[in-house]
């Protein structure tokens, strides 16, 4: 699959099947990179979530099915207003003021609780078919609120570092209101890791509730100040002083086996940084080729296997792919 260019998107057009439904895709990502809590995402070239969605005369929203490999992917709720997909939808119809509504199915193919925004690539998939099947759809930009509301439902808050990049493709700084499609070098790769460990994103933010000095918060805004001057500039070495997140890593690393040691595999192999995807526990590094990044991934499988858990790597682009109608 070839990475997306972030940015404005045209108006996506139907493409119906004989039962009238869409499908479309959102890929995996890698929510925070770090040093960005809450604010930074970038889409990756590995699982996906589908949505099949067909409109409905009745003006309601209902899940017909569930489907996937992923495990738990059964027990998700078929409820609309308690599934991130189908809250999504349920806001999109509501803003718009719908006469129709919309029968939903999902594939799941993002692992649960994998910090790879799983429940987030389910509404972003939801809403970009949904869109599809409008008699006036719209820009890309204005599906962001609607995959909000989608998302809060597994998080209990409303951030948009899965979602913005999802819909992007890419790096995207992702605000309450706004997504900003951030430059990427073409050099920059990324080595993403998944072991078999689940880690609610409810309980990796619970760690999160006590304050933090002053100092450290200065501190840690330098590096984020260093990382995106570094991806503006195309600078390595910028990069590098800047992927340093003194914040949230400290605090869910312990709730991750053997991540000190993915990291240190990762940076043994020359990554600019390493640090958990999302909520984790799976664990990210970049690197400035793909060869480099080729070359890291088996360490850092081993790493999680020392501890004691089989993992699957990602290799990809940094600047990945964005959610999209399929056929």
């Amino acid at each position: 699959m070839s990475a997306a260019t972030p940015g404005s998107s045209p108006i996506d057009a139907a493409r119906t099947d004989a039962a009238g439904s869409v499908r479309a895709f959102a890929p995996a990502s890698v929510g925070n990179i770090g040093v960005g809590f809450d604010l930074l995402g970038h889409s990756i070239d590995g699982p996906r979530d589908v949505a099949v969605v067909r409109r409905i005369a009745a003006p309601e929203v209902r899940i017909a099915a569930i489907r996937g490999d992923v495990a738990g992917a059964d027990s998700l709720p078929l409820e609309a207003a308690r599934n991130t997909a189908g809250q999504a939808l349920i806001a999109l119809r509501d803003k718009l003021g719908l006469g129709h509504g919309f029968e939903l199915e999902l594939e799941k193919g993002i692992p649960l609780g994998s910090g790879l925004g799983g429940s987030a690539a389910s509404c972003v998939a939801a809403v970009v078919a949904a869109n599809a099947l409008l008699d006036a759809p719209l820009p890309r930009e204005a599906l962001y609120e609607f995959a909000l509301d989608g998302e809060s439902v597994s998080s209990g808050s409303r951030h948009g570092d899965n979602v913005a990049p999802m819909l992007l493709g890419g790096v995207v700084m992702a605000t309450a209101t706004r997504m900003i499609p951030l430059a990427v070098p073409s050099w920059l790769y990324a080595v993403v890791v998944h072991p078999d460990q689940v880690l609610e994103t409810r309980r990796a933010r619970a760690v999160l509730a006590d304050p933090y000095p002053l100092h450290t918060v200065v501190e840690q805004s330098a590096h984020l100040a260093l990382f995106l001057t570094g991806l503006q500039r195309g600078d390595a070495g910028l990069l590098r002083e800047g992927l340093v997140d003194l914040l949230v890593e400290p605090r869910r690393a312990p709730l991750i086996p053997g991540f000190a040691a993915v990291k240190a595999a990762a940076l043994d192999h020359g990554a600019l940084g390493a640090s958990i995807s999302g909520a984790g526990p799976s664990t990210f590094a970049w690197f400035e080729s793909e060869a480099q990044a080729r070359a890291a991934a088996p360490s850092m499988r081993q790493a999680f296997a020392d501890a004691g858990f089989d993992s699957r790597a990602y290799v990809t682009p940094v600047a990945g792919p964005r959610a999209e109608l399929i056929a």
